[in-house]
């Protein structure tokens, strides 16, 4: 009998596919989970091994940490995506990526902040207003 590979992505895949409503595609070549409109998690196959791009806040600091020490594993880039490289000889430790998709994913299902859009859409109404009014006047 044949030994059958193990895919180190299968539980981090399976956890983010059980996470309140998800939905689970296909970016290029790589797995999408998003939530809302908004994507949180991207895994898949790269040169000869795996990787997971996270959304990260709160555990940037830690993930730069990580950078510092294993460039060649974890990779912190400007905004706030993180990526984790591993093989299913070196796996991601479960210790490190429950937790950074917990994260990932209630940063992208968090509701937008409403006072900013309504505070903005209520300045540009004003200035509109405004330059109606100061055209108004011109005539």
């Amino acid at each position: 009998m044949a030994a059958r590979s193990k895919d180190p992505t299968r539980g981090l895949c399976d956890a983010a596919a059980r996470l309140p409503d998800v939905d689970p595609g296909t970016s290029c070549t790589q797995r999408s989970f998003k939530v809302g409109k908004k994507a949180f998690l991207y895994v898949g196959p790269q040169g000869g091994r795996f990787k997971a791009m996270f959304k990260l806040a709160a555990s940037k600091a830690d993930a730069e940490a990580l950078a510092a020490k294993d460039p060649d594993r974890f990779e912190v880039g400007s905004t706030a995506w993180v990526t984790a490289r591993f093989s299913a000889d070196k796996p991601l430790p479960k210790t490190i990526w429950a937790r950074w998709l917990k994260e990932s994913y209630e940063l992208s299902a968090k509701p937008p902040a409403r006072g900013k859009k309504k505070a903005a859409k209520k300045k540009t109404a004003k200035k509109k207003a405004a330059k109606r009014a100061g055209s108004k006047r011109g005539r």
